[in-house]
């Protein structure tokens, strides 16, 4: 089936690419949370290993779902401002390659203050059981391959979060499983999307 996709560029060259990013995520989550759209991924097309990138690619199989994203009233003020360039929608080459960016998040546990609130939670948990809450102390070193942080904002619980995301080279196009964020995941989700590397 033919994809299609657009491309927002952010033109501030001393840009917060995580948080231009984590607010182009969030204004996509809203609109298909509110439409019940499923199978919108994303992609980032200019991620290396020490940026995420200058740009955000919405890709999906129906134009009219990414032409009603495009006009949402973040883009097109962003765009009136200066801020971002937004692209038409276009079908995906066919020489794009397929690539997978994908949320992890056991990488907030390597964090301090994750650890905290899982620490507090399951404390919380345990007293309410009426046991001693007891955590057992391991200091095993991990390994990760790089990520990138995306500052995402909840409307329903008013918080901000990180989103821990990693780039993925696969062999070939998978299904279009995403969460509502537009990311795949560890396990459950394995949607992929075109890597763009010819921007």
């Amino acid at each position: 089936m033919q994809r299609y996709y657009f491309m927002v560029r952010f033109l501030p060259e001393q840009a917060n690419l995580a948080l231009l990013t984590g607010r182009c995520i969030s204004v996509m989550h809203g609109f298909i949370c509110k439409h019940e759209i499923q199978g919108l991924g994303v992609s980032f097309p200019a991620w290396s290993d020490v940026s995420i990138g200058n740009m955000i690619a919405f890709v999906h199989t129906d134009i009219a779902v990414l032409n009603e994203l495009r006009l949402q009233g973040y883009f097109q003020d962003m765009q009136e401002y200066g801020a971002f360039n937004i692209g038409d929608v276009e079908a995906v080459p066919d020489s794009c390659t397929e690539v997978r960016f994908k949320r992890n998040q056991a990488i907030a546990k390597m964090f301090v203050g994750e650890t905290r609130r899982r620490l507090k939670r399951l404390e919380k948990r345990a007293l309410a059981r009426g046991e001693v809450f007891n955590p057992s102390k391991s200091y095993e070193p991990r390994e990760l391959d790089s990520f990138h942080c995306i500052a995402v904002g909840s409307t329903s619980t008013e918080q901000d979060f990180l989103l821990h995301v990693q780039k993925e080279n696969v062999q070939k196009r998978e299904g279009a499983e995403f969460s509502q964020l537009g990311l795949a995941t560890n396990q459950l989700l394995r949607g992929t999307v075109p890597e763009f590397d010819m921007f």
